[in-house]
């Protein structure tokens, strides 16, 4: 046991490991574009995810979900949480670089609380949690620039990875509503969802006209690293995490993933980032803890844990 409020040693490291790989998976996808068309990384990486998964929940004796309602629900997830917004990353990250791609991530956990409040699901919003969403927005905004003509993230491709992380949101206030409380593992949910993903995935690419070029090494590397770690590890760290240390503990990530995908950016890709960019992602974060921070203190559980639990940051 550990005292309550702190965070042990090991799980302290499985937090800076998963925001390491998440905060990554934006360089891996800059680096697959090089070869394999967006339809095939987010294909690929989807495959290479659900058999991770997949052998675990095989190795800890425990089976798919069952049942034509569950599976529906899982459908919906997997299209929503998986295949829509990697693809919207992928197609995005042609136009911008990735570590833009990764600031505008972190805007996922308001989208969160703005459609989780929009259907219900949280009650009416506080002061502090409406000045920490229109805060968050304000810094998105600041991001985009639009003032600015020479904004190179004011493009679809800019737009497609803020619609990704709308995704994410969207889908996390879904599964709360439709798979969390069954009585099922976040493993099993999981492993599920990417399997469903992954079908849906194979099945678009014919109508997506996916192609690739020349195979790259480098490219290569990255996919495989993209689906078995960035997509298939890295629900194993995070179902740890919050079996461990809870999803407020866990959601500290969401402040590291800007800075790991920034910081990736710069030295592998020789990124330059514009100030207006960091400054917004930093307004973005700060609106995050004031939502957050309200809504802890109205009350305990207004974000299910288990949500989070079968949800992807990127």
């Amino acid at each position: 046991m550990h005292t309550k409020g702190t965070v042990r040693r090991s799980s302290l490291l499985r937090l800076i490991a998963l925001a390491l790989i998440w905060g990554s998976s934006f360089l891996w996808i800059k680096l697959g574009l090089r070869s394999f068309s967006p339809a095939w990384i987010v294909a690929i990486r989807l495959a290479l995810g659900a058999a991770v998964l997949t052998a675990v929940l095989r190795a800890t004796r425990q089976r798919l979900p069952t049942g034509r309602v569950v599976w529906l629900h899982l459908g919906v997830a997997a299209l929503f949480a998986n295949v829509v917004p990697f693809a919207l990353f992928a197609y995005g990250e042609r136009q911008v670089d990735s570590a833009i791609a990764g600031m505008l991530n972190a805007t996922t956990p308001l989208w969160t609380i703005l459609v989780a409040t929009a259907v219900g699901q949280e009650r009416r919003p506080s002061p502090g949690k409406l000045a920490g969403i229109v805060v968050g927005f304000a810094g998105t905004l600041v991001i985009f620039s639009p003032w600015h003509h020479t904004s190179d993230v004011m493009s679809w491709g800019g737009l497609a990875c803020l619609a990704a992380a709308a995704c994410y949101g969207f889908t996390f206030v879904y599964m709360k509503h439709f798979l969390a409380g069954r009585g099922l593992s976040p493993l099993r949910l999981a492993a599920g969802q990417l399997s469903a993903a992954t079908a849906l995935a194979f099945a678009a690419l014919p109508l997506l006209g996916a192609g690739t070029s020349e195979i790259r090494p480098e490219a290569l590397v990255a996919v495989g690293v993209l689906g078995a770690m960035g997509t298939g590890l890295a629900y194993l760290i995070n179902y740890r995490l919050i079996t461990d240390e809870g999803a407020s503990a866990t959601s500290l990530v969401t402040y590291l993933l800007p800075i790991v995908a920034v910081a990736l950016g710069a030295a592998v890709l020789g990124e330059v980032i514009p100030l207006n960019a960091l400054a917004g992602t930093l307004i973005v974060l700060a609106g995050v803890a004031l939502a957050r921070h309200s809504i802890r203190r109205t009350t305990q559980r207004r974000i299910s844990t288990s949500a989070d639990a079968v949800g992807f940051p990127s």
